[in-house]
């Protein structure tokens, strides 16, 4: 375990969450070029990972980059 901000313990596995950059649904939307619902959709189905933030997501960057290679087809 590690110390965080205001003397609060982490697991080591919890330290890696705040070193990515988090993108708004929005972002996800617009970098993949789908609706806002798209990206609702596959937080709810599973198929991508988000922290919920207030009332609305946050995705990691490499969780994006992550759904894409799972997804990713070779043409050849």
């Amino acid at each position: 375990m590690t110390t965080g901000p205001g003397g609060t313990e982490e697991k080591s596995e919890d330290v890696g969450l705040a070193t990515g950059r988090f993108l708004t649904v929005a972002e996800v939307a617009r970098y993949l070029r789908v609706s806002n619902m798209t990206v609702y959709r596959l937080i709810n189905g599973g198929q991508l990972a988000a922290v919920r933030v207030g009332r609305g997501y946050r995705i990691r960057e490499e969780d994006v980059t992550r759904y894409l290679r799972q997804r990713y087809m070779d043409a050849g």
